[in-house]
């Protein structure tokens, strides 16, 4: 459930405004109702002005004039008027200059332990491109002498929750098209 803005402010505007309950005022500013009694005897939220909800759209006078009327009844919080801004999309990840180099050995580590990861899963798990992975899986990158298989998790590329999901998703999606699991190439023995 949404929380109004200020809830403390809110809850002292309600107490001085209004006849709402303790309860009813503490289940809308998502408080305990002991500390909406608290507010109201001065021993807590001394010295703030009480914030406004009918003014800023929050709730609205007749919401206020229904629970005054009746006791069970609760205070909804008002949908805002103008639309909340979208969230902008992940888009590209930032990787410090210091694991840049570990990029391509997390990418071998993938492609050794899990073969049935798409290249699109792994570009989006250690936030690397299409074109890096086919380079790392030839051996056609330009370091490719010094890459050494390592965990993406160690590298701090990936976590393992969201390693585990990849997996999880890439294994549901082969058994639901009938294919096999591949497994993992062992490795070698140094």
């Amino acid at each position: 459930m949404a929380q109004p803005l200020m809830p403390k402010a809110t809850a002292v505007w309600l107490i001085e405004k209004t006849s709402l309950s303790f309860e009813q005022i503490a289940d809308f500013v998502q408080m305990h109702p002991l500390e909406v009694q608290a507010i109201a005897d001065g021993e807590v939220a001394q010295g703030i002005i009480g914030y406004d909800p009918v003014a800023n759209m929050q709730v609205t006078r007749e919401d206020i004039a229904r629970c005054e009327a009746d006791a069970t009844a609760r205070l909804v919080l008002a949908a805002p008027a103008v639309p909340v801004a979208k969230g902008r999309g992940k888009g590209g990840r930032y990787t410090p200059v210091a694991k840049r180099n570990d990029r391509p050995d997390g990418i071998a580590w993938l492609l050794r332990n899990h073969p049935e990861l798409p290249d699109v899963q792994i570009g989006k798990l250690l936030g690397t491109t299409k074109e890096t992975i086919q380079k790392v899986r030839d051996r056609t990158h330009w370091n490719s002498a010094n890459i050494k298989p390592r965990d993406p998790v160690i590298l701090g590329l990936c976590t393992q929750g969201a390693l585990n999901a990849a997996v999880t998703a890439a294994q549901e999606r082969l058994r639901a098209e009938g294919i096999a699991i591949p497994l993992p190439v062992p490795a070698d023995p140094e």
